[in-house]
């Protein structure tokens, strides 16, 4: 590593914790709808908002109402996707009459972007319009994000509050998580992309000749207002079909940091929202210190396996440093691994190079980062209510070794609640093994593995996984489009996104009922060096002993057969 690649990584932390705090409690105060800096300028659009919607931003919720409302929003978002992707060819700006969609890939598309995972079994600027890509794909990259941000404050509301029976309104929450909390900073990242070379255009597409004399098409668009919501709204849907690889969409060094460095903004940020709902900051700084461990873990152990030669070319005459097959030469190895770890540690999924050709321990820390459920970071505000599943988790373990009653923050929990986090630990096993057992037992979507061995198991155990994570990047070498895998993958998706919201919800509705126990001295302490260690060693076994017999399977039986 030389000295770019310290300054690479010592400036992506910079970006990302720096501002985190400022910007948590920036995000409590709008969720509030206490007065903020921008309260001038978008406070009367927020109020139009609500006259134009027949909304009272003074009426709250029960958790089943709210719940209600949350998904009769997120199945109109998906009808509307859906029927935008299959009438494409029918509608305007379509500057190069592109047809609409097959309806099993239509319908994997649009759940993918519903549930924030944008999962995409097909390359952007070959198979939509621009209408499908603004009105459509851009809409559900902030309406998905601003979904759990939302639900993430309905749980915040649900730990914090005493004796209550609401935990907000859905419809007042969402408005402030677009308009207060996404569209600003996206606002700010897509000028800053336009400025370094991002096309953001509705003209035709450029056809030119090379110097060859072959014909060619260079794909333009309205590229960086989607890559800016992308990143910052973790859903890491790319404008073109390689993602961040493209030079129109991360054409420099500095688009390279800022747009890696703005997956995790967002997420890092909302720990201390957190602790500013539950008046405690030291519960932010532990959690924030969980994440970090983890994403260490995993960040060191990629770039140790990136760095090492092939073992293939050992006995050749070739100088080796790191292997660079796959990789985007402008960015290196570094950039590379950073990325591919943050942007599993988020559900993000956007890449800036190919996953399928990352040595086996790099693509097995992809996996792991994805089979805790998402939780190092995580997704916008889905990364935290994962998080404090795992919380009250080990809180649970804690209150068993010692005899007492599991309490957080003054919640005692009961059979109910432990209840709901059963059913949350199901939702990894059932999207990834189970659905994932059946796509490997069948022969005909068996077939989509292009590669034979451990790493073609690794192919269709990430695509699984991706989908079940709600993350949405993949091995590139996974042959995704049929009907069967875009079926089942989309079923994937919606366990993963749903599978934790309503339980959370009803969680959230739980807690809030609870009257609050003063916290005494033989109360278990959630915000020390011991229970970080405790929420770590939770998550690692949870994940390690669900998932370690299929990672033996892939990515370890790999890296034992090439002879690292």
């Amino acid at each position: 590593m030389q000295g770019y690649d310290y300054g690479l990584i010592l400036g992506f932390f910079a970006l990302v914790l720096i501002p985190a705090p400022f910007l948590g409690r920036f995000y409590y105060r709008v969720m509030e709808g206490q007065r903020t800096w921008l309260s001038p300028v978008l406070g009367p659009v927020e109020r139009c908002c609500y006259k134009v919607a027949g909304v009272d931003p003074t009426t709250e919720q029960s958790w089943q109402k709210y719940t209600l409302a949350l998904l009769a929003f997120n199945l109109a978002g998906f009808a509307l996707l859906f029927a935008v992707l299959l009438l494409q060819g029918h509608l305007p700006l379509n500057t190069e009459n592109l047809p609409g969609m097959e309806w099993t890939q239509a319908f994997n598309t649009a759940v993918s972007f519903m549930t924030n995972t944008n999962w995409q079994s097909y390359s952007g600027e070959a198979s939509l319009s621009y209408l499908s890509q603004m009105i459509g794909l851009t809409v559900q990259n902030f309406v998905s994000a601003a979904t759990g941000l939302a639900v993430l404050v309905a749980l915040c509301r649900g730990i914090g509050r005493k004796s209550a029976t609401t935990l907000g309104n859905f419809w007042v929450d969402m408005t402030r998580a677009t308009l207060y909390g996404l569209l600003p900073l996206c606002l700010l990242l897509a000028l800053f992309l336009v400025w370094q070379g991002v096309p953001q255009t509705l003209a035709h597409y450029v056809h030119g000749v090379t110097m060859q004399g072959v014909d060619q098409v260079i794909p333009l668009g309205p590229a960086a207002s989607q890559i800016a919501i992308k990143q910052l709204g973790t859903n890491g849907g790319g404008f073109f079909g390689v993602n961040s690889a493209h030079p129109f969409e991360n054409p420099t060094a500095w688009t390279n940091l800022f747009e890696v460095a703005s997956i995790i903004l967002i997420p890092a940020a909302l720990v201390f929202t957190f602790g500013h709902y539950v008046k405690d900051l030291r519960q932010s700084r532990a959690i924030i210190a969980c994440m970090l461990a983890l994403f260490l873990i995993g960040g060191a152990t990629s770039l140790w396996a990136e760095y090492q030669p092939n073992p293939a070319l050992n006995d050749a005459a070739v100088e080796q440093t790191a292997p660079l097959e796959g990789k985007e030469a402008r960015f290196g190895t570094t950039a590379t691994v950073l990325w591919s770890v943050t942007t599993t540690a988020a559900s993000n999924g956007s890449v800036n190079a190919m996953h399928d050709s990352l040595n086996p321990l790099s693509g097995m820390v992809a996996l792991m980062n994805m089979m805790v459920g998402e939780v190092i970071f995580g997704g916008v505000g889905a990364g935290l209510y994962g998080m404090l599943l795992n919380v009250l988790i080990a809180v649970f373990l804690a209150g068993l070794m010692i005899g007492r009653t599991p309490e957080y923050l003054g919640k005692k929990l009961g059979a109910r609640e432990v209840q709901l986090l059963v059913v949350t630990l199901l939702v990894m096993p059932v999207s990834v093994l189970v659905l994932g057992a059946i796509a490997a037992s069948l022969p005909g979507p068996a077939a989509a593995v292009s590669n034979p061995g451990a790493h073609g198991f690794s192919q269709l155990l990430y695509a699984y996984t991706s989908a079940g994570a709600n993350n949405g990047s993949a091995f590139a070498g996974f042959g995704a489009n049929t009907p069967f895998h875009n079926l089942m993958l989309g079923l994937g998706m919606l366990i993963g996104r749903f599978g934790y919201i309503l339980p959370v919800l009803a969680l959230a509705g739980s807690l809030a009922l609870k009257k609050t126990a003063p916290i005494g001295q033989n109360s278990f302490p959630t915000h020390g060096p011991l229970f970080v260690t405790l929420l770590t060693v939770t998550i690692l076994l949870v994940g390690g002993l669900t998932f370690l017999p299929t990672l033996a399977l892939g990515p370890i039986a790999e890296h034992l057969s090439l002879g690292f």
